[in-house]
């Protein structure tokens, strides 16, 4: 299943994503070079689906990168909404809901390691969800300018945001059903 290595290449990718946060807030913020903040956010996106490809086909899953990828995500997603928000791009309900959600599923870590878990694995709609929000901010930024592009980029991005808001919730409510599950299947794990 999972071993314990640390470099692998599915790590290194997670590792650039999180690199790849600081710049594009820079870019969004500072001299707000719009075009190159877009190639940012593909080259996030590219290499979160690159990361969990390589896992599988190199057989390179690991410990460290079943907590890395996840992290990148949420502190992606974190980054790109609040960038987002100052610049008045997306409303700030967008930026306090998403991570709403997230602060809502950390409150249920202490309940899953009554249990001996420290998470749950990821499913399918909460893939879906990221997948959704990871296509809806680049369209969003790209929206933000002039032109037939920017007014379809626009549509499309709330589209993918509506839709990846939906479906982020879904998954967070679906996920605190499992642990009540858990909760209600498993024995309590002794304390050491």
């Amino acid at each position: 299943m999972y071993e314990d290595r640390i470099v692998t290449i599915p790590n290194a990718l997670s590792f650039l994503r999180l690199l790849l946060i600081p710049l594009f807030l820079w870019l969004v913020l500072g001299p707000e070079l719009d075009e190159w903040a877009l190639v940012v956010l593909m080259v996030s996106g590219i290499t979160d689906y690159l990361d969990g490809y390589f896992a599988r086909k190199l057989n390179q899953a690991s410990k460290i990168g079943a907590i890395l990828d996840p992290v990148a995500d949420r502190l992606y997603i974190l980054a790109v909404v609040i960038g987002l928000s100052i610049r008045d791009i997306v409303p700030w309900w967008l930026a306090i809901i998403l991570p709403l959600r997230d602060v809502f599923l950390f409150c249920l870590v202490p309940f899953l390691r009554t249990r001996g878990y420290s998470s749950l694995p990821v499913h399918f709609l909460g893939k879906t969800a990221t997948a959704s929000l990871l296509y809806a901010f680049p369209l969003l930024l790209l929206g933000d300018a002039e032109g037939t592009v920017a007014d379809l980029a626009n549509v499309f991005g709330w589209a993918f945001t509506i839709w990846g808001v939906g479906l982020y919730w879904w998954a967070g409510i679906l996920y605190a059903f499992q642990v009540r599950r858990l909760l209600v299947s498993t024995p309590r794990v002794a304390r050491q």
